[in-house]
């Protein structure tokens, strides 16, 4: 309430109490009288007029605030959904890419690999080479007879100590590539990664078991390479399955 209108409405009061505490009042006095109570009556009612206007103003306030609120809740509704829609977008795009990514990483992978297998393969038939010449024995050299009296240490043959630089060099380039041999000799005899060229009656070897290589396979990262060339040991009078003769 305003404090102007509270202090009318005190001053009024204050004169019509003053007025009752009067032991007689002229007819002009309860004139007066009467008017005040009608002044204080209309002051009464205007203040409570007042009031009602303020909360009515109140009421409305609330109601456009929460109108406003609505409006303000549906804008950020319909932003959200459009920030979805969005951002889904966006995931399934970089969904698509990355998988047109890996198919591509894939693709390129294996036209490398259809390339560098039969190069592999070659690399692998000269070192079966190198490594078959390093095994034989050297061809022996006649001495001259007065060679016999004389004594000189061994000299080292330069050609076989190449062959072995050059066999550890493609041993290296092929661990580089991830191309790794099989381990055949003293397992059982498995289909997927050897081959059986022959069999031998071997007693101190389980029946079915690998006693020898004819040509070692080999594995590049973890898939086949070459198959290994194998001898498996087989007891005498049993039923030969691989289609060869038995090695005595």
């Amino acid at each position: 309430m305003d404090p102007a209108i509270k202090e009318s409405l005190l001053e009024r009061l204050t004169a019509y109490l003053d007025e009752l505490d009067a032991p007689e009042a002229p007819e002009t006095d309860v004139a007066e009288t009467a008017t005040a109570k009608r002044m204080a009556s209309d002051g009464a009612r205007e203040v409570a007029d007042e009031e009602a206007r303020d909360l009515f103003s109140v009421f409305v306030e609330i109601a456009a605030a929460r109108n406003e609120v609505r409006a303000q809740s549906r804008i950020v509704k319909d932003a959200l959904d459009q920030f979805r829609a969005v951002f889904d977008t966006l995931q399934s795009g970089n969904a698509a890419l990355d998988r047109e990514l890996r198919q591509a990483h894939e693709r390129a992978r294996e036209q490398s690999r259809t390339v560098l297998r039969p190069l592999l393969i070659d690399i692998i038939d000269i070192r079966d080479r190198l490594a078959a010449g390093l095994a034989a024995d050297p061809p022996k050299r006649a001495r001259p007879w007065w060679a016999r009296w004389q004594r000189t240490a061994a000299v080292p043959d330069p050609w076989r100590e190449g062959m072995e630089m050059t066999l550890r060099r493609l041993d290296r380039v092929l661990a580089d590539r991830r191309v790794t041999p099989i381990v055949t000799v003293g397992r059982p005899f498995a289909p997927a990664v050897a081959r059986v060229v022959a069999t031998r009656d071997d007693p101190s070897a389980a029946e079915g078991s690998v006693i020898a290589e004819s040509r070692t396979g080999f594995e590049w990262d973890g898939e086949l390479l070459r198959a290994a060339e194998v001898i498996v040991a087989k007891r005498a009078g049993a039923k030969d399955h691989s289609g060869r003769g038995v090695v005595e």
